[in-house]
C-alpha cells in the first residue's frame, strides 16, 4: 500500500482538526477508499497512487484555504475537495483588493481612497511614511498588509514595534517582567494581530518569533532582513532613534513608518525623528510618503468630529 505523508504548516491542529477531529472525519468520508490518521500536525494517507494525487492536490488546497481565510467547516471542506482550480481561478478577481480574511469571516481591506493609496505605495516602495491622525487606519492597514505579506511567503517574519516613550525610565515600578512591563504600550498592535489571526496561531508566531512586537529600544543592532518591519507612534522618536531604526534595514525587507505629528509626546525643545525624516527623505527614490487626513477615520463617527473641535482650538492659540 502507498503511503502519503502532508505536514500542516504554520497551522493551528486543533483548529484545522476541528473540536474531537470533526473536520478530519468529514475528510475521511469524502475519501473512503484512503485509510487516513493524523497526528498532530501530520497527516498520512494509505491506498492507490491515483487517489493519493488527488486527495493530496485537494487537501493542499484546503490548507490553502485555511492559512488565508482562517477558518474552515464542513460545508468549506466539500467545496474545496469538489472544486476545480478554474472555478478558483473564476472568483479571484472579486478578492483581489481583500487584504486579509479576518477572524469571524471579516474582511479586512483599504476602507478609502488613501488607504489604498498606502497599499499601492507599499507594493511599489520599500520603504512607505503613513502621516495622519488617529483613527485614519494608518496602523491597521499597515498591519494587514504585513500578516498578508506572511501568509503568501514573501517575508519570513514580521516585526512590529514603537517607541516606548510613556515608560521612560520609570518601568520599575510596574509590576511583572519585563514583557508584562511593555505590553500594555504594544497593546494596539496585538489588538490589530488578533483581528487577523486565529488565536493559537497567533500564539505560535509570537513563541517562534515568527511574529516579533518589542519596542523600539530592542531594534539597535539587529539587521532586519526577509521581514516586514513597521515603526507604530513614530512621531515620539528621537532624531537619533529613528535613524537608528531606519538603517536597521536589510535584503527583502518591507517598511512601514506610521504617525501622527499632532501628536508628539516627546519632551519640550525635542526634535521628532518623524518630522524631520518626513523633511530629509522626502525625495529619496524608493521610499513613499503618503498623508492620510480626517477623510480617512474610520473610527466611531464622532472621532473626526472631537478632532475637529481639537483643531479649531489649536488654531486660535
Amino acid at each position: 500500500m502507498n503511503e502519503r505523508i502532508i505536514e500542516l504548516v504554520d497551522i493551528a491542529p486543533k483548529e484545522f482538526w476541528g473540536a474531537q477531529d470533526a473536520h478530519l472525519e468529514t475528510i475521511k468520508k469524502y475519501y473512503p477508499k484512503l485509510k487516513i490518521v493524523a497526528r498532530g500536525t501530520t497527516l498520512k494517507a494509505y491506498g492507490e497512487p491515483e487517489i493519493l494525487d488527488e486527495f493530496e492536490n485537494r487537501f493542499r488546497r484546503l490548507m490553502h484555504h485555511f492559512t488565508r481565510y482562517n477558518s474552515i467547516d464542513d460545508n468549506v471542506i466539500l467545496r474545496v475537495l469538489e472544486t476545480s482550480h478554474q472555478h478558483d481561478a473564476e472568483h479571484m478577481h472579486d478578492r483581489d483588493k481583500i487584504l486579509v480574511h479576518g477572524i469571524g469571516g471579516k474582511l479586512i481591506k483599504a476602507m478609502t481612497p488613501n488607504q489604498q493609496k498606502l497599499v499601492d505605495y507599499v507594493h511599489k516602495n520599500d520603504m512607505v511614511f503613513a502621516v495622519g491622525p488617529a483613527g485614519t487606519g494608518k496602523t491597521y492597514t499597515g498591519v494587514a498588509l504585513a500578516v498578508k505579506a506572511l501568509k503568501e511567503k514573501q517575508v519570513k517574519r514580521i516585526i512590529l514595534t514603537r517607541p516606548a516613550v510613556e515608560a521612560g525610565e520609570n518601568l520599575g515600578f510596574l509590576p511583572g517582567d519585563m514583557k508584562e512591563k511593555l505590553d500594555p504600550y504594544m497593546q494596539p498592535l496585538y489588538d490589530a494581530l488578533r483581528d487577523m489571526l486565529p488565536p493559537q496561531t497567533l500564539e505560535d508566531y509570537i513563541l517562534k518569533g515568527i511574529i516579533q512586537i518589542a519596542p523600539l529600544a530592542f531594534m539597535r543592532g539587529r539587521t532586519l532582513d526577509n521581514a516586514f518591519v513597521i515603526l507604530d507612534e513614530a512621531q515620539n522618536t528621537t532624531h537619533s532613534q529613528m535613524k537608528m531604526f531606519l538603517t536597521r534595514m536589510g535584503k527583502n525587507a518591507k517598511f512601514i513608518i506610521t504617525g501622527d505629528p499632532g501628536q508628539v509626546d516627546l519632551p519640550r525643545r525635542t526634535i521628532s525623528g518623524l518630522k524631520e525624516a518626513l523633511l530629509v527623505l522626502k525625495d529619496v527614490e524608493g521610499i513613499g510618503i503618503i498623508y492620510l487626513d480626517d477623510k480617512d477615520i474610520v473610527r466611531h463617527r464622532l472621532v473626526k468630529k472631537i478632532i475637529d473641535a481639537y483643531k479649531s482650538i489649536e488654531n486660535n492659540d
